[in-house]
Protein backbone atom coordinates (compact mmCIF):
# COMPACT_ATOMS: atom_id res chain seq x y z
CA UNK A 1 0.00 0.00 0.00
CA UNK A 2 1.07 3.58 -0.59
CA UNK A 3 1.95 5.48 2.72
CA UNK A 4 -1.32 6.64 3.87
CA UNK A 5 -2.22 9.43 6.34
CA UNK A 6 -1.24 7.88 9.72
CA UNK A 7 2.17 7.53 8.48
CA UNK A 8 2.49 11.36 7.43
CA UNK A 9 1.02 12.70 10.72
CA UNK A 10 3.54 10.37 12.75
CA UNK A 11 6.23 12.07 10.38
CA UNK A 12 4.84 15.74 11.03
CA UNK A 13 4.89 14.37 14.57
CA UNK A 14 8.66 13.75 14.90
CA UNK A 15 9.55 16.47 12.85
CA UNK A 16 7.74 18.96 15.39
CA UNK A 17 9.67 17.21 17.95
CA UNK A 18 12.60 17.19 16.85
CA UNK A 19 11.96 21.35 16.12
CA UNK A 20 11.13 22.11 19.65
CA UNK A 21 14.27 19.93 20.89
CA UNK A 22 16.67 22.01 19.11
CA UNK A 23 14.99 25.27 20.85
CA UNK A 24 16.28 27.76 17.59
CA UNK A 25 19.30 25.87 16.79
CA UNK A 26 19.21 24.25 13.16
CA UNK A 27 18.87 20.98 12.90
CA UNK A 28 20.36 17.85 10.83
CA UNK A 29 16.95 17.63 9.28
CA UNK A 30 16.66 21.52 8.69
CA UNK A 31 18.54 21.45 5.06
CA UNK A 32 18.87 18.12 3.48
CA UNK A 33 21.50 17.24 0.99
CA UNK A 34 18.70 15.51 -1.79
CA UNK A 35 19.38 13.21 -4.32
CA UNK A 36 19.53 14.87 -8.24
CA UNK A 37 18.03 12.82 -11.29
CA UNK A 38 20.06 13.54 -14.27
CA UNK A 39 18.43 16.76 -16.15
CA UNK A 40 15.87 15.97 -18.63
CA UNK A 41 15.00 18.23 -22.12
CA UNK A 42 11.45 18.91 -21.75
CA UNK A 43 11.17 20.61 -25.27
CA UNK A 44 11.96 20.74 -28.93
CA UNK A 45 12.34 21.76 -32.23
CA UNK A 46 9.94 24.43 -32.84
CA UNK A 47 6.82 23.10 -34.61
CA UNK A 48 5.82 26.50 -35.80
CA UNK A 49 6.46 28.13 -39.07
CA UNK A 50 7.49 31.47 -39.97
CA UNK A 51 4.43 33.91 -40.96
CA UNK A 52 2.23 32.01 -38.71
CA UNK A 53 0.56 34.91 -36.62
CA UNK A 54 -1.48 35.59 -39.62
CA UNK A 55 -0.48 38.92 -39.64
CA UNK A 56 2.88 41.32 -40.16
CA UNK A 57 4.84 41.58 -37.20
CA UNK A 58 7.40 43.78 -35.53
CA UNK A 59 10.50 43.00 -33.57
CA UNK A 60 13.18 40.09 -33.50
CA UNK A 61 11.52 36.70 -33.36
CA UNK A 62 14.06 33.86 -31.81
CA UNK A 63 13.11 30.35 -33.45
CA UNK A 64 13.89 27.67 -31.02
CA UNK A 65 13.64 29.92 -28.32
CA UNK A 66 12.05 28.08 -24.86
CA UNK A 67 11.47 30.50 -22.30
CA UNK A 68 9.14 31.04 -18.89
CA UNK A 69 8.56 27.47 -18.05
CA UNK A 70 5.39 26.68 -15.33
CA UNK A 71 4.45 23.37 -14.23
CA UNK A 72 2.31 21.18 -11.69
CA UNK A 73 1.81 17.99 -10.74
CA UNK A 74 -1.69 15.64 -10.67
CA UNK A 75 -2.34 14.58 -7.27
CA UNK A 76 -4.13 11.83 -8.18
CA UNK A 77 -1.06 10.69 -9.79
CA UNK A 78 2.17 11.84 -9.03
CA UNK A 79 3.86 10.57 -11.98
CA UNK A 80 1.72 12.76 -14.46
CA UNK A 81 3.24 16.18 -14.82
CA UNK A 82 2.51 19.37 -16.91
CA UNK A 83 4.90 21.81 -17.96
CA UNK A 84 3.95 24.76 -19.94
CA UNK A 85 6.41 27.90 -21.45
CA UNK A 86 6.70 30.21 -24.01
CA UNK A 87 8.05 29.08 -27.53
CA UNK A 88 9.54 30.89 -30.31
CA UNK A 89 9.83 34.38 -28.29
CA UNK A 90 9.61 37.76 -29.34
CA UNK A 91 12.23 40.45 -28.93
CA UNK A 92 9.09 43.05 -28.13
CA UNK A 93 6.81 40.87 -25.82
CA UNK A 94 4.92 37.20 -25.77
CA UNK A 95 6.16 34.24 -28.73
CA UNK A 96 4.41 32.50 -31.04
CA UNK A 97 2.10 30.15 -28.83
CA UNK A 98 2.73 28.60 -25.70
CA UNK A 99 3.16 24.79 -25.46
CA UNK A 100 2.74 22.18 -23.12
CA UNK A 101 4.95 19.35 -21.93
CA UNK A 102 3.43 16.22 -20.72
CA UNK A 103 4.73 13.16 -18.65
CA UNK A 104 3.26 10.04 -16.95
CA UNK A 105 6.80 8.63 -15.51
CA UNK A 106 7.69 11.25 -13.08
CA UNK A 107 9.76 13.85 -15.72
CA UNK A 108 11.67 10.70 -17.38
CA UNK A 109 9.62 11.42 -21.13
CA UNK A 110 7.52 14.13 -22.19
CA UNK A 111 5.12 14.37 -24.82
CA UNK A 112 4.31 18.05 -26.18
CA UNK A 113 0.42 19.31 -26.63
CA UNK A 114 -0.79 22.37 -26.87
CA UNK A 115 -3.96 24.28 -26.19
CA UNK A 116 -5.00 26.73 -29.33
CA UNK A 117 -4.53 29.65 -27.76
CA UNK A 118 -2.38 31.60 -31.01
CA UNK A 119 -2.57 31.12 -34.47
CA UNK A 120 0.75 29.47 -34.60
CA UNK A 121 -0.82 26.54 -32.60
CA UNK A 122 -4.35 26.00 -34.26
CA UNK A 123 -5.85 29.14 -33.03
CA UNK A 124 -8.66 30.67 -34.85
CA UNK A 125 -11.78 32.80 -34.28
CA UNK A 126 -14.30 30.30 -34.29
CA UNK A 127 -12.28 28.16 -31.18
CA UNK A 128 -11.61 31.24 -29.45
CA UNK A 129 -7.58 31.26 -29.83
CA UNK A 130 -7.53 34.35 -32.76
CA UNK A 131 -4.50 35.61 -31.37
CA UNK A 132 -0.82 36.52 -32.70
CA UNK A 133 1.35 35.92 -29.79
CA UNK A 134 0.78 34.60 -26.58
CA UNK A 135 2.68 35.10 -23.08
CA UNK A 136 2.64 34.45 -19.06
CA UNK A 137 2.43 30.71 -19.21
CA UNK A 138 0.58 29.05 -16.58
CA UNK A 139 -1.02 25.92 -15.09
CA UNK A 140 -2.48 24.32 -12.36
CA UNK A 141 -4.43 20.64 -11.65
CA UNK A 142 -7.28 20.44 -9.68
CA UNK A 143 -8.19 17.77 -6.88
CA UNK A 144 -9.89 15.57 -9.22
CA UNK A 145 -7.17 15.57 -11.92
CA UNK A 146 -8.22 18.21 -14.69
CA UNK A 147 -5.59 20.61 -15.44
CA UNK A 148 -6.42 24.21 -16.46
CA UNK A 149 -3.52 26.17 -18.62
CA UNK A 150 -3.63 30.07 -19.19
CA UNK A 151 -2.74 32.32 -21.52
CA UNK A 152 -2.19 36.26 -22.04
CA UNK A 153 -3.14 36.25 -25.98
CA UNK A 154 -2.87 39.25 -27.75
CA UNK A 155 -2.07 40.61 -31.21
CA UNK A 156 0.65 42.92 -32.11
CA UNK A 157 -0.66 44.36 -35.25
CA UNK A 158 -3.32 46.58 -32.71
CA UNK A 159 -4.45 46.67 -29.42
CA UNK A 160 -6.01 43.31 -28.68
CA UNK A 161 -5.38 41.49 -25.49
CA UNK A 162 -6.81 38.51 -23.91
CA UNK A 163 -6.76 36.08 -20.56
CA UNK A 164 -7.61 32.77 -22.04
CA UNK A 165 -8.08 29.87 -19.73
CA UNK A 166 -8.43 25.63 -21.65
CA UNK A 167 -8.87 22.63 -19.81
CA UNK A 168 -7.52 19.53 -20.04
CA UNK A 169 -9.16 16.15 -18.53
CA UNK A 170 -6.89 13.57 -19.66
CA UNK A 171 -3.48 14.65 -17.87
CA UNK A 172 -2.32 17.37 -20.64
CA UNK A 173 -2.42 15.12 -23.73
CA UNK A 174 -5.52 16.98 -25.08
CA UNK A 175 -6.49 20.32 -24.58
CA UNK A 176 -9.92 21.92 -24.88
CA UNK A 177 -10.83 25.17 -26.94
CA UNK A 178 -9.97 28.57 -24.76
CA UNK A 179 -12.86 30.14 -22.70
CA UNK A 180 -11.98 33.91 -22.70
CA UNK A 181 -12.21 35.31 -19.52
CA UNK A 182 -11.21 39.12 -20.45
CA UNK A 183 -11.14 40.29 -24.03
CA UNK A 184 -10.04 44.36 -24.72
CA UNK A 185 -9.60 46.48 -27.80
CA UNK A 186 -8.82 49.73 -26.67
CA UNK A 187 -5.26 50.79 -27.05
CA UNK A 188 -5.30 52.20 -23.44
CA UNK A 189 -5.06 49.18 -21.62
CA UNK A 190 -3.87 45.81 -21.92
CA UNK A 191 -4.17 42.74 -19.69
CA UNK A 192 -0.87 41.04 -18.22
CA UNK A 193 0.56 38.79 -15.70
CA UNK A 194 -2.10 36.44 -15.28
CA UNK A 195 -1.92 33.41 -13.17
CA UNK A 196 -4.69 30.09 -12.65
CA UNK A 197 -5.25 28.31 -9.80
CA UNK A 198 -7.59 25.12 -9.05
CA UNK A 199 -8.91 25.01 -5.65
CA UNK A 200 -7.33 21.85 -3.84
CA UNK A 201 -10.44 21.55 -1.81
CA UNK A 202 -13.17 21.93 -4.41
CA UNK A 203 -13.08 21.01 -7.76
CA UNK A 204 -15.39 22.93 -9.66
CA UNK A 205 -13.71 25.94 -8.26
CA UNK A 206 -10.90 27.82 -10.59
CA UNK A 207 -9.36 31.46 -9.89
CA UNK A 208 -7.71 33.47 -12.64
CA UNK A 209 -6.07 36.82 -10.99
CA UNK A 210 -4.27 39.51 -13.08
CA UNK A 211 -3.23 43.28 -13.48
CA UNK A 212 -4.76 45.34 -15.78
CA UNK A 213 -2.84 47.75 -17.14
CA UNK A 214 -4.39 51.71 -17.87
CA UNK A 215 -2.35 54.26 -19.57
CA UNK A 216 -3.89 58.08 -20.15
CA UNK A 217 -2.59 57.73 -24.40
CA UNK A 218 -2.36 54.85 -26.96
CA UNK A 219 0.91 56.57 -26.98
CA UNK A 220 2.12 55.75 -23.99
CA UNK A 221 1.02 51.80 -24.25
CA UNK A 222 4.33 51.28 -25.94
CA UNK A 223 5.25 48.01 -27.89
CA UNK A 224 5.14 45.85 -24.99
CA UNK A 225 3.15 45.76 -21.66
CA UNK A 226 5.21 42.45 -20.40
CA UNK A 227 6.59 42.71 -17.27
CA UNK A 228 5.65 46.90 -17.42
CA UNK A 229 4.84 49.63 -14.80
CA UNK A 230 1.66 51.22 -16.21
CA UNK A 231 0.05 54.69 -15.39
CA UNK A 232 -2.73 52.48 -13.05
CA UNK A 233 -2.81 48.51 -12.57
CA UNK A 234 -5.39 47.13 -10.69
CA UNK A 235 -5.74 43.69 -9.71
CA UNK A 236 -8.64 41.70 -11.82
CA UNK A 237 -10.64 38.46 -10.97
CA UNK A 238 -12.51 35.77 -11.92
CA UNK A 239 -13.80 32.59 -10.97
CA UNK A 240 -15.26 29.44 -12.50
CA UNK A 241 -17.94 27.17 -9.93
CA UNK A 242 -18.51 24.66 -12.61
CA UNK A 243 -14.85 23.44 -13.25
CA UNK A 244 -13.64 26.12 -15.65
CA UNK A 245 -16.89 25.78 -18.32
CA UNK A 246 -18.06 29.26 -17.94
CA UNK A 247 -16.27 32.23 -15.83
CA UNK A 248 -18.03 34.76 -13.95
CA UNK A 249 -17.63 38.66 -15.34
CA UNK A 250 -13.66 40.12 -14.41
CA UNK A 251 -13.50 42.09 -11.81
CA UNK A 252 -11.34 44.63 -9.63
CA UNK A 253 -10.87 43.53 -6.27
CA UNK A 254 -8.04 45.82 -5.49
CA UNK A 255 -6.90 48.89 -7.09
CA UNK A 256 -4.32 51.04 -5.79
CA UNK A 257 -4.81 54.15 -7.17
CA UNK A 258 -3.96 56.73 -10.21
CA UNK A 259 -0.18 56.23 -11.13
CA UNK A 260 -0.40 52.96 -8.92
CA UNK A 261 -0.32 49.25 -9.62
CA UNK A 262 -0.06 45.60 -8.96
CA UNK A 263 1.95 43.05 -10.73
CA UNK A 264 2.70 39.43 -10.29
CA UNK A 265 -0.93 38.52 -8.95
CA UNK A 266 -0.62 34.94 -8.05
CA UNK A 267 -3.99 33.25 -5.71
CA UNK A 268 -2.98 30.39 -3.19
CA UNK A 269 -5.66 28.83 -1.41
CA UNK A 270 -5.32 28.09 2.59
CA UNK A 271 -6.10 24.06 4.60
CA UNK A 272 -9.30 26.51 5.87
CA UNK A 273 -9.97 27.45 2.19
CA UNK A 274 -9.72 30.88 2.84
CA UNK A 275 -7.38 32.71 -0.59
CA UNK A 276 -4.78 34.76 -0.52
CA UNK A 277 -3.48 36.83 -3.42
CA UNK A 278 -0.08 37.91 -3.35
CA UNK A 279 1.53 40.78 -5.29
CA UNK A 280 3.75 42.94 -5.88
CA UNK A 281 1.84 46.60 -4.75
CA UNK A 282 3.79 49.22 -6.58
CA UNK A 283 3.28 52.86 -5.16
CA UNK A 284 4.50 55.78 -7.41
CA UNK A 285 2.66 58.59 -5.27
CA UNK A 286 2.85 57.74 -1.81
CA UNK A 287 4.35 58.43 1.44
CA UNK A 288 8.23 57.72 1.77
CA UNK A 289 7.48 55.08 3.77
CA UNK A 290 5.69 52.69 1.01
CA UNK A 291 6.77 54.19 -1.90
CA UNK A 292 8.01 52.16 -4.56
CA UNK A 293 7.83 48.16 -4.59
CA UNK A 294 6.48 46.49 -1.85
CA UNK A 295 5.75 42.49 -1.55
CA UNK A 296 1.90 42.51 -0.44
CA UNK A 297 -0.94 40.29 -0.24
CA UNK A 298 -5.05 40.25 0.17
CA UNK A 299 -7.14 37.79 1.88
CA UNK A 300 -10.42 36.77 1.13
CA UNK A 301 -12.68 33.87 3.01
CA UNK A 302 -15.31 33.75 0.83
CA UNK A 303 -13.50 32.15 -2.37
CA UNK A 304 -13.02 35.66 -3.59
CA UNK A 305 -16.28 37.22 -3.26
CA UNK A 306 -15.36 39.93 -1.01
CA UNK A 307 -10.99 40.87 -0.38
CA UNK A 308 -9.29 42.48 2.46
CA UNK A 309 -7.60 45.66 2.41
CA UNK A 310 -3.67 45.39 1.26
CA UNK A 311 -0.66 43.45 4.12
CA UNK A 312 2.42 44.30 3.60
CA UNK A 313 4.54 42.00 3.64
CA UNK A 314 7.83 44.11 3.11
CA UNK A 315 9.69 46.55 1.24
CA UNK A 316 10.74 44.97 -1.47
CA UNK A 317 14.40 46.37 -3.25
CA UNK A 318 15.53 44.85 -6.53
CA UNK A 319 17.36 46.34 -8.91
CA UNK A 320 17.63 45.50 -12.11
CA UNK A 321 20.08 42.87 -12.84
CA UNK A 322 23.57 43.21 -15.56
CA UNK A 323 26.48 41.50 -17.08
CA UNK A 324 28.71 42.46 -13.91
CA UNK A 325 31.35 43.06 -16.92
CA UNK A 326 29.71 44.41 -19.56
CA UNK A 327 26.76 46.08 -17.99
CA UNK A 328 24.52 44.61 -20.54
CA UNK A 329 20.93 43.87 -19.50
CA UNK A 330 19.46 40.28 -18.34
CA UNK A 331 15.73 40.77 -18.14
CA UNK A 332 14.37 38.91 -14.80
CA UNK A 333 11.54 38.91 -12.14
CA UNK A 334 13.06 41.41 -10.31
CA UNK A 335 10.07 42.71 -9.69
CA UNK A 336 8.07 39.45 -9.44
CA UNK A 337 7.48 38.15 -5.40
CA UNK A 338 6.94 34.42 -5.54
CA UNK A 339 4.32 32.78 -2.99
CA UNK A 340 4.02 29.33 -1.85
CA UNK A 341 1.39 27.44 0.62
CA UNK A 342 2.03 24.56 3.00
CA UNK A 343 -1.20 22.90 2.07
CA UNK A 344 -0.81 20.55 5.89
CA UNK A 345 -0.07 23.63 8.45
CA UNK A 346 -1.50 26.52 6.19
CA UNK A 347 2.03 28.20 6.65
CA UNK A 348 2.89 30.72 4.19
CA UNK A 349 5.85 31.38 2.04
CA UNK A 350 7.32 34.55 -0.10
CA UNK A 351 10.55 35.15 -1.68
CA UNK A 352 12.03 37.70 -4.08
CA UNK A 353 15.06 39.54 -5.58
CA UNK A 354 16.21 42.13 -2.81
CA UNK A 355 19.12 44.66 -2.40
CA UNK A 356 19.27 44.95 1.29
CA UNK A 357 22.02 42.31 2.43
CA UNK A 358 24.57 43.76 0.29
CA UNK A 359 23.99 47.34 1.02
CA UNK A 360 22.04 47.85 -2.44
CA UNK A 361 25.20 46.35 -4.43
CA UNK A 362 23.80 43.70 -5.74
CA UNK A 363 20.47 41.15 -5.66
CA UNK A 364 19.48 38.09 -3.59
CA UNK A 365 17.15 36.19 -2.57
CA UNK A 366 15.36 37.28 0.33
CA UNK A 367 12.84 34.99 2.53
CA UNK A 368 10.08 35.49 4.79
CA UNK A 369 7.36 33.42 6.13
CA UNK A 370 3.40 33.39 7.65
CA UNK A 371 1.81 30.96 10.56
CA UNK A 372 -1.36 33.00 11.06
CA UNK A 373 -2.88 33.15 7.48
CA UNK A 374 -1.15 36.28 5.64
CA UNK A 375 -1.90 38.35 8.84
CA UNK A 376 1.80 38.77 10.71
CA UNK A 377 5.30 37.85 8.68
CA UNK A 378 8.76 37.09 9.52
CA UNK A 379 11.76 39.47 8.87
CA UNK A 380 13.31 38.96 6.07
CA UNK A 381 16.38 37.02 5.67
CA UNK A 382 19.21 36.04 2.79
CA UNK A 383 18.85 32.32 1.55
CA UNK A 384 20.99 32.15 -1.26
CA UNK A 385 24.41 31.36 -0.74
CA UNK A 386 26.13 33.26 -4.14
CA UNK A 387 29.82 34.15 -3.16
CA UNK A 388 31.21 37.30 -3.76
CA UNK A 389 29.06 40.00 -5.36
CA UNK A 390 27.78 38.28 -8.13
CA UNK A 391 23.55 38.51 -8.41
CA UNK A 392 21.08 35.93 -6.91
CA UNK A 393 17.87 35.95 -9.38
CA UNK A 394 14.16 35.07 -10.63
CA UNK A 395 13.36 32.88 -7.32
CA UNK A 396 10.90 30.21 -6.80
CA UNK A 397 9.59 29.11 -3.89
CA UNK A 398 7.43 25.45 -3.13
CA UNK A 399 6.21 23.66 -0.11
CA UNK A 400 6.40 19.91 -0.54
CA UNK A 401 3.81 17.78 1.15
CA UNK A 402 5.34 16.69 3.94
CA UNK A 403 6.39 20.53 4.96
CA UNK A 404 10.08 20.89 3.39
CA UNK A 405 10.63 24.35 1.51
CA UNK A 406 12.05 24.64 -1.47
CA UNK A 407 13.46 27.54 -3.05
CA UNK A 408 15.74 27.97 -6.88
CA UNK A 409 17.15 30.39 -8.24
CA UNK A 410 20.04 32.02 -11.08
CA UNK A 411 23.33 33.32 -10.34
CA UNK A 412 26.77 34.86 -12.13
CA UNK A 413 29.22 33.30 -9.50
CA UNK A 414 30.87 30.94 -12.55
CA UNK A 415 31.70 34.29 -14.29
CA UNK A 416 35.33 34.94 -14.31
CA UNK A 417 36.34 39.05 -14.01
CA UNK A 418 37.61 40.21 -17.27
CA UNK A 419 35.09 38.20 -19.09
CA UNK A 420 33.14 40.12 -21.94
CA UNK A 421 32.43 37.52 -24.25
CA UNK A 422 30.21 34.71 -22.29
CA UNK A 423 28.13 34.89 -19.17
CA UNK A 424 28.36 31.95 -17.52
CA UNK A 425 24.87 31.05 -15.41
CA UNK A 426 24.22 29.16 -12.79
CA UNK A 427 20.88 27.20 -11.34
CA UNK A 428 20.68 27.04 -7.70
CA UNK A 429 18.03 25.09 -5.46
CA UNK A 430 17.95 25.53 -1.11
CA UNK A 431 16.07 23.41 1.07
CA UNK A 432 14.85 23.75 4.85
CA UNK A 433 12.73 21.79 6.66
CA UNK A 434 12.66 23.51 10.21
CA UNK A 435 13.79 26.96 11.86
CA UNK A 436 13.92 28.17 8.37
CA UNK A 437 14.20 31.90 9.19
CA UNK A 438 18.16 31.09 10.80
CA UNK A 439 20.02 31.29 6.87
CA UNK A 440 22.09 28.75 8.21
CA UNK A 441 19.14 26.08 7.71
CA UNK A 442 19.25 26.18 4.42
CA UNK A 443 21.20 23.20 1.80
CA UNK A 444 22.41 24.62 -1.22
CA UNK A 445 22.34 21.90 -4.29
CA UNK A 446 23.81 22.65 -7.80
CA UNK A 447 20.86 22.05 -10.64
CA UNK A 448 22.73 23.38 -13.62
CA UNK A 449 25.15 24.85 -15.72
CA UNK A 450 27.31 26.74 -16.25
CA UNK A 451 25.48 28.08 -19.59
CA UNK A 452 25.89 31.05 -21.79
CA UNK A 453 23.82 33.44 -21.00
CA UNK A 454 24.29 35.58 -23.98
CA UNK A 455 22.70 33.07 -25.80
CA UNK A 456 18.99 33.64 -24.35
CA UNK A 457 16.72 35.74 -26.63
CA UNK A 458 17.05 39.15 -25.98
CA UNK A 459 13.78 40.94 -24.55
CA UNK A 460 14.19 43.96 -23.21
CA UNK A 461 17.83 42.00 -22.24
CA UNK A 462 18.47 38.24 -21.98
CA UNK A 463 15.68 36.31 -21.44
CA UNK A 464 14.78 32.83 -19.94
CA UNK A 465 12.27 34.36 -17.92
CA UNK A 466 10.06 36.47 -15.43
CA UNK A 467 9.44 33.09 -13.85
CA UNK A 468 10.65 29.43 -13.45
CA UNK A 469 8.45 26.60 -12.44
CA UNK A 470 8.65 24.78 -9.20
CA UNK A 471 6.41 21.96 -8.36
CA UNK A 472 6.30 19.20 -5.67
CA UNK A 473 4.51 15.95 -4.63
CA UNK A 474 4.56 12.88 -2.49
CA UNK A 475 7.47 10.37 -3.95
CA UNK A 476 5.15 7.74 -6.16
CA UNK A 477 7.35 5.00 -4.50
CA UNK A 478 6.89 3.18 -1.20
CA UNK A 479 9.28 5.51 0.93
CA UNK A 480 8.26 8.46 3.23
CA UNK A 481 9.87 11.11 0.90
CA UNK A 482 9.03 14.23 -1.17
CA UNK A 483 9.77 14.86 -5.08
CA UNK A 484 10.55 18.68 -6.11
CA UNK A 485 10.51 19.25 -9.87
CA UNK A 486 12.27 22.37 -10.80
CA UNK A 487 11.72 22.98 -14.32
CA UNK A 488 13.35 25.94 -15.81
CA UNK A 489 14.81 27.53 -18.94
CA UNK A 490 18.63 27.85 -19.70
CA UNK A 491 20.60 28.60 -23.11
CA UNK A 492 21.86 26.48 -25.33
CA UNK A 493 23.32 27.13 -28.69
CA UNK A 494 23.16 29.85 -31.49
CA UNK A 495 20.25 27.73 -33.11
CA UNK A 496 18.91 26.63 -30.15
CA UNK A 497 18.58 29.81 -28.16
CA UNK A 498 16.51 27.82 -25.65
CA UNK A 499 15.23 24.67 -23.95
CA UNK A 500 13.38 23.81 -21.03
CA UNK A 501 14.75 21.35 -18.60
CA UNK A 502 13.70 19.40 -15.54
CA UNK A 503 15.10 17.15 -13.43
CA UNK A 504 13.44 15.41 -9.71
CA UNK A 505 15.04 16.41 -6.16
CA UNK A 506 14.05 13.78 -3.81
CA UNK A 507 14.43 14.13 -0.11
CA UNK A 508 16.04 11.87 2.69
CA UNK A 509 13.68 9.28 3.40
CA UNK A 510 12.54 9.66 7.44
CA UNK A 511 12.46 6.56 9.30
Amino acid sequence: MRRGGSARILRRLALAASAFLIAGVPSAFAGAVLTLGSPVTVSGPTPFTPGCNGAPQTGTNFPNAEVEPWVDINPVNASNIVAVWQQDRWSNGGSNGLLAGVSFDGGATWTRTAAPFARCEGGTAANGGNFERASDPWVSFGPSGSVYQASLSFNNSNFTSAVLVSKSTDGGLHWGNPKTVILDTAPTVFNDKESITADPGNANLVYVVWDRLVVPTARARGVSFEHAIGFRGPAWFSRSTDGGDTWAAPRIIFDPGEINQTIGNQILVLPNGTLIDGFNLIFNVRGLRQRGFNVALIRSTDKGVTWSRPIIVSKLLSRPVTDPNTGQAVRTGDILPAFAVDRSSGTLYAVWMDTRFSGGVKDDIAFSMSTDGGLTWTAPVKINKTPGNAPAFTASVKAGPDGRIAVTYYDFRSLAAGNTTTLPTDYWMVNCLVNCTAPASWTEQHLAGPFDMMLAPNAGGFFVGDYEGLGAAASAVLTLTDVFQPVFAAAVSPADPTDVFTLAATTPEVR
